[in-house]
């Protein structure tokens, strides 16, 4: 399988940069896999599982929003937040989602709606954290 460049970046550190099979994003408009020679795109990202794959490996991170640029060069992810999964504090997450649903009454509209969205992927990262923490 032919391989490219990606880098994930984050305000705090450089998260990865090698070479890659494949990259799995999630992104606003559906999650989406990149491989070698990918057409250019730029992509915002929502907050979910980033996947990357090398070597017959996966490794997850979490990221919670940013950008994904393809390029002749390769993938860079700037993300708002990278976490590899295996650091996640998962009470903190936890007590992060509950104070969440506890800002929910607090809003209306179309800010309501967006901060369920927002919820929502949360909850979806804590459901693939637990179901991890299981196996």
């Amino acid at each position: 399988m032919a391989t490219f460049h990606f880098d994930l970046v984050s305000p705090e550190k450089l998260a990865f940069s090698g070479e890659v099979d494949q990259v799995d994003v999630p992104g606003v408009e559906g999650d989406f896999g990149v491989l070698a020679g990918h057409a250019p795109v730029v992509a915002a990202i929502r907050p979910g599982i980033l996947t990357i794959t090398s070597g017959g490996t996966h490794q997850k991170v979490i990221v919670l929003g940013g950008l994904a640029e393809m390029s002749e060069n390769g993938l860079t992810v700037l993300a708002d937040v990278a976490t590899s999964m295996d650091e996640v504090d998962r009470a903190q997450f936890a007590e992060t989602i509950a104070e969440m649903e506890a800002k929910l009454a607090e809003k209306e509209g179309s800010e309501f709606d967006r901060a369920i969205e927002r919820l929502d992927h949360y909850k979806s990262i804590q459901q693939e954290l637990t179901s991890t923490a299981m196996h």
